[in-house]
């Protein structure tokens, strides 16, 4: 099962890092684990491999999926976390933080098997609505932007789109926004 959460790490500078990344759940020796497998390369990956923790944020707040995917928004307020040495999002609704168990290297997308050291629920999850999943959705169509045909992305975006118009409040038009000015941007990119 992968869950889309958005990862906390910190740099070698010490500045926090947000990355929205799909975390794979899987049953280990001793119990529920966490894959992490960031791409090279990665300021998520560097910061794994330097710092060997994380800390994985639950938030329904899309915003900060389309913020860190568009770039529009990078700078949403953390905290330190209990037991790691990285922050967790201010705002989420739990965190979860973890250690680095073992590393599977790759040259394209290195495996982290990571377990949980500490976990805390802040608020409760109330559950997404259809707009909510529609920009998760077209987040990660942004982030493949270099991998996927433009009609693909096209055809997806449309059918999205109509989540979004029966089913978005402000904070999901606005993520949505964000998304569609950075595909808009690609696609001049490509077209010049």
């Amino acid at each position: 099962m992968i869950r889309e959460t958005i990862v906390t790490t910190t740099g070698a500078d010490g500045r926090p890092h947000l990355a929205p990344l799909g975390v794979t759940v899987e049953d280990g020796p001793d119990g529920e684990r966490f894959v992490l497998a960031p791409f090279r390369p990665s300021r998520t990956l560097d910061n794994l491999l330097a710092r060997r923790c994380a800390v994985v944020n639950h938030t329904d707040d899309v915003r900060v999926f389309a913020g860190c995917i568009s770039g529009r928004r990078r700078d949403w307020p953390t905290v330190p976390a209990e037991r790691v040495d990285a922050p967790r999002l201010a705002d989420c609704l739990a965190h979860e933080e973890i250690t680095v168990v073992e590393l599977l290297d790759d040259p394209v997308r290195p495996r982290f098997l990571c377990r949980t050291v500490h976990a805390a629920a802040h608020a409760p999850f109330r559950g997404f609505n259809r707009a909510q999943a529609a920009v998760i959705e077209a987040a990660i169509l942004v982030s493949r932007l270099h991998l996927l045909p433009a009609d693909k992305i096209a055809r997806e975006i449309d059918y999205l789109s109509i989540a979004i118009a029966k089913t978005a409040g402000p904070p999901e038009r606005e993520a949505w926004d964000w998304l569609v000015e950075r595909i808009a941007a690609h696609r001049d990119t490509e077209a010049s």
